[in-house]
């Protein structure tokens, strides 16, 4: 018999306390062990609606409320006694009649009020809202995941009550009453076919996940994660599975599980291709820590997968393939770089023509990104986002303090860290095959021009079963990409170039110059990169409940 574990009973095992929940995880793993212990103590539900809810007994308050079929054992719920019996009660499992996808339904209660009549002077009536669904057909409704149950309430929804209507929803009617609302039309959802598993539905595995062993529920019940290391919204794993026609960027705004759908696409390339090599990678050392203690909870149970992925910095990985090749670098620190420009500007005589901050921008964003050598390089190079024009007798004293810093760092032996891209793009361009067959990016909102040149070059050019390079980023990030404009992108641009997961995707290959579109603007490092990127976003209702919420202003 298989076991299976439900979304909402990891939520209301969230709710107690430390020892509830250690009694709990003990209970659910004898279940898995041994579903036919008698020690379990199974009661039948005798109020409940639905004839295959029962209980069992983890202490003398806690119960487990189970779905039991003859096939399958669902954890649905877990609270005290007379609160999960109250939950069961209110609550079935059916299959929807239109979709196929299992869904634990609540029971639509009628309550009617007896009111005493009060004679008051009639007031205006007020004006009905148009109501949301009225141009869709009953079976457009269901079409969506509206359990038929509570298809006359989402039928009768207007403005005011949709948010309310929308609680009561399984997730996927949910996220599509609320898409209508705000002015989008989502995609029917898939149908099960007959004689396959309903529990393979896109729908279903999003709130249902096959528990194989008692160490994969045992990982389930002490990592919930935020949920998605074992739940994924179909939208996430579609991403996760996906095969890629060239390199991909994957974006979303904050909270939507970039990070998450990062980490389940290194192991899901790990297991579809066990001899590969594979690079899971970020901008900071802190942040691929976490990367690295996320996927060891994800893959605790295949230390074989594990094995295959790297997880490191950017700057940590091109430092050790680096010294693999030339020997340790002598690398040279900013505070170095800061002191050379110092005083070089002081030794030409240009320190009180230009502000320091300004001198340290321009080698940064624009000379030591682009690797300028000389005088004819700087002159001509465009300077887009600068924000100060240079004249070219500007440019000239500039470019003699530039110059001074650079023979003294030739020098001294020392080189920069984006030398290190520079140099070793140019090792790896010309090669069938670079040290990764895969390279995730996550935060890739925070990495510049050489390190996706860099990167562009470090994968296999061998598979064409998945893209070799794939970056995730925040796509309402402010933070500029090195040698571009500044420019915060607004949702109303979003929507406009219409970037939603599944319903569109776009290429966007900027031939030269940035674009004049604001979207199009912020990867404006991929014209400089001269990669074409496939680009998706990961979708948020967020924004769009923000709005809603919002009190209307009177006049």
């Amino acid at each position: 018999m298989d076991v299976r574990l439900s979304t909402t009973f990891q939520n209301s095992l969230a709710k107690l306390n430390n020892d509830e929940q250690k009694q709990t995880k003990i209970s659910a793993m004898d279940l898995q062990l041994n579903p036919s212990n008698p020690g379990l103590q199974f009661h039948k539900l005798d109020r409940s609606r639905d004839p295959n809810f029962c209980s069992i007994r983890v202490s003398r308050d806690i119960r487990i409320i189970l779905h039991k079929s003859k096939s399958t054992l669902l954890l649905c719920y877990v609270d005290h006694h007379d609160d999960a019996y109250k939950w069961a009660e209110r609550r079935k499992m059916e299959q929807h009649p239109k979709t196929g996808a299992p869904q634990i339904v609540e029971i639509r209660e009628l309550v009617v009020e007896i009111e005493r009549p009060v004679y008051i002077d009639t007031p205006a009536q007020a004006v009905s809202k148009p109501l949301l669904f009225e141009r869709f057909t009953d079976d457009e409704i269901l079409g969506f995941g509206v359990p038929l149950e509570w298809l006359p309430d989402v039928k009768r929804a207007d403005e005011d009550n949709i948010l309310d209507i929308a609680t009561h929803l399984p997730e996927e009617a949910a996220e599509a009453v609320l898409e209508i609302a705000t002015g989008n039309i989502p995609e029917p959802g898939p149908i099960v076919l007959t004689g396959s598993n309903p529990f393979d539905h896109p729908d279903a595995q999003r709130r249902f996940r096959l528990m194989e062993d008692v160490e994969e529920l045992a990982l389930a019940l002490d990592y919930p994660w935020e949920k998605w290391t074992t739940f994924l919204h179909p939208v996430q794993r579609k991403l996760v599975e996906r095969s890629y026609n060239g390199p991909a960027r994957v974006s979303g705004s904050a909270g939507t599980g970039k990070t998450i759908v990062a980490l389940h696409r290194a192991a899901w390339l790990a297991k579809q291709y066990p001899d590969s090599r594979i690079l899971l990678t970020t901008f900071s050392d802190a942040l691929a820590n976490n990367l690295d203690t996320k996927l060891k909870q994800l893959l605790s149970a295949e230390p074989r997968i594990i094995e295959q992925i790297d997880i490191e910095a950017l700057d940590s990985v091109a430092l050790r393939l680096y010294t693999a090749k030339h020997g340790v670098p002598e690398l040279a620190t900013e505070k170095f770089i800061d002191q050379l420009l110092a005083k070089s500007a002081e030794k030409i005589g240009s320190a009180n023509d230009f502000n320091p901050f300004f001198i340290k921008s321009e080698w940064k964003d624009v000379v030591d990104t682009r690797q300028l050598t000389s005088w004819e390089q700087y002159r001509d190079v465009p300077r887009l986002g600068r924000k100060v024009r240079l004249s070219e007798t500007k440019r000239r004293a500039l470019w003699n303090l530039f110059s001074h810093v650079l023979d003294r760092l030739k020098t001294e032996s020392k080189i920069t860290q984006l030398s290190i891209y520079h140099q070793l793009t140019d090792h790896y361009q010309d090669r069938p095959s670079g040290p990764y067959d895969y390279i995730i990016v996550d935060e890739a909102q925070d990495i510049g021009i050489p390190q996706l040149q860099w990167l562009a070059t470090m994968g296999s050019t061998k598979s064409t079963a998945c893209s070799s390079l794939a970056i995730w980023g925040n796509v309402s990030s402010n933070r500029p990409f090195p040698g571009k404009p500044v420019v915060s992108i607004s949702e109303d641009a979003q929507e406009a170039l219409k970037l939603t997961t599944e319903r569109h995707t776009k290429y966007v290959i900027v031939q030269t110059g940035y674009s004049t579109q604001p979207l199009l603007m912020s990867m404006g490092i991929l014209n400089i990169a001269k990669v074409p990127f496939q680009c998706l976003t990961v979708p948020s209702l967020a924004s769009r409940l923000l709005r809603m919420r919002q009190p209307k202003l009177s006049t």
